[in-house]
């Protein structure tokens, strides 16, 4: 049995991506203790990979993008150039890769062998081999097929498409999808994910009514929350925590810039000084370009400026102990919020994005309480912030009881999906046995 693994960051450095590839590799090794798991991530990251996945083979990404990079037709796109149509020969090409793969690999490699690019050549085929040998390819959990995120997107869903084109039976577990109102993207989307075998939904409030308009049955669609609360539901604390967890996404993706975040920083140290309670770094993200140590330094400044803004907390069991500290947590980030609901935490998601804020509205649908949405660009952010910390916390120990039945439920979601996902693997395995 193999397995390969299309993941949302090859990084390995969000501890939210890293929790629920955790779980999904977890999950399929109790199903297939004897399968072959390979993972798509970066050769820095092979360490990091063997620490929470033990056992699985990474996958460098090299093959990946010679496959999806190389030009199919170089004097196709001189003239498509010449006409500006080079956006219209990026579909037909990414098309023929996901529907015609054999085909586009003859292609490739004779332009790879009449230029003498061996090592390409080389890198391709292993990737190339990766999905044709592959039993069951899997795109695991993440936001990733969405505008913000182009590329990305546009490589997953060209994985899943080619797999599918090969006869694999594919699934995509934990998605977040959308927005999604780039044209191309779209285009792409609609010729893929009807065709995905099944489609694990972390959210189903807009997930749900978008996989719709992009053709998808919903007999391939189950909503079972994100796989990252199985991980924080069986690590919770027991206790009622006494601080306020604090975080903050600035990125290109957020929109959050230096105003939102000085009125944040405000707003919780006024409310923290008056409540007499700390401000507890609850970080997600440790990318250097997108960290969310270096934005909770900023929000700490003055009122501890001794913190590490979280820099030493290396894993996500100490992040999601770190949040069950907590009283209330503030968050900018999706997963700063799953990690805190999913313990029995009430959560003020902070958004300026449209993008953020169909993360925030999904997760407060899937917990039906304990979940406040504020707009970062509301003039009167400061106050109705305050309010929304200030019946979190009174109402922290009446919610907790329904927060924890809600990850609860969405655990026995996902491992009736998982059942799921057994069945279709071992119905095709057996007619290729029989054949």
């Amino acid at each position: 049995m193999k397995i390969l693994i299309e993941q949302s960051h090859y990084e390995l450095v969000n501890m939210g991506d890293l929790s629920m590839l955790e779980v999904v590799v977890s999950r399929l090794k109790k199903m297939w203790p004897e399968a072959t798991v390979t993972i798509f991530t970066f050769e820095r990251s092979r360490d990091v990979l063997q620490q929470y996945c033990p056992g699985t083979i990474p996958l460098e990404s090299l093959g990946q993008n010679i496959w999806f990079t190389t030009r199919l037709s170089d004097q196709m796109l001189t003239l498509m150039n010449k006409f500006s149509a080079s956006k219209f020969l990026d579909l037909i090409e990414w098309r023929l890769r996901c529907q015609f793969p054999g085909f586009s690999r003859r292609i490739m490699k004779k332009k790879f062998e009449k230029q003498k690019w061996f090592q390409k050549n080389e890198e391709m085929d292993y990737f190339f081999d990766a999905v044709a040998q592959a039993d069951l390819v899997i795109a695991s959990g993440g936001g990733y097929i969405t505008d913000a995120f182009y590329k990305k997107a546009t490589t997953a869903l060209g994985i899943v498409g080619m797999a599918k084109a090969l006869g694999k039976p594919t699934v995509m577990l934990g998605q977040g999808i959308g927005p999604l109102k780039n044209p191309q993207l779209r285009t792409r989307a609609k010729m893929v994910l009807p065709k995905v075998d099944l489609i694990t939904l972390r959210e189903k409030k807009l997930g749900l009514p978008l996989l719709g308009k992009l053709g998808v049955s919903s007999h391939r669609i189950i909503a079972t929350g994100d796989d990252a609360v199985e991980l924080v539901y069986n690590n919770r604390s027991s206790q009622m925590g006494e601080g306020i967890g604090i975080n903050l996404r600035i990125a290109k993706y957020s929109k959050v810039g230096p105003k939102a975040l000085e009125t944040t920083r405000i707003t919780l140290q006024q409310y923290a000084q008056e409540k007499n309670v700390p401000l507890i770094p609850v970080p997600i993200e440790f990318l250097d370009s997108n960290s969310d140590v270096q934005s909770i330094k900023q929000l700490m400044a003055g009122y501890d400026d001794t913190s590490d803004g979280g820099q030493s907390l290396k894993t996500p069991i100490q992040v999601i102990k770190q949040v069950g500290r907590c009283r209330v947590v503030v968050t900018g980030s999706y997963h700063g919020g799953v990690f805190a609901l999913s313990q029995g935490i009430p959560v003020i998601g902070l958004a300026k994005s449209n993008y953020y804020e169909n993360k925030f509205l999904g997760l407060a649908d899937q917990f039906k309480t304990g979940c406040q949405l504020l707009s970062l660009g509301d003039p009167d952010i400061k106050n109705k912030l305050t309010e929304a910390i200030d019946k979190a916390w009174s109402l922290s120990e009446q919610w907790k009881p329904d927060l924890l039945e809600a990850a609860k439920q969405q655990i026995d979601q996902g491992h009736t999906a998982y059942q799921q996902i057994y069945k279709l693997v071992e119905s095709q395995r057996n007619n290729k046995f029989k054949s």
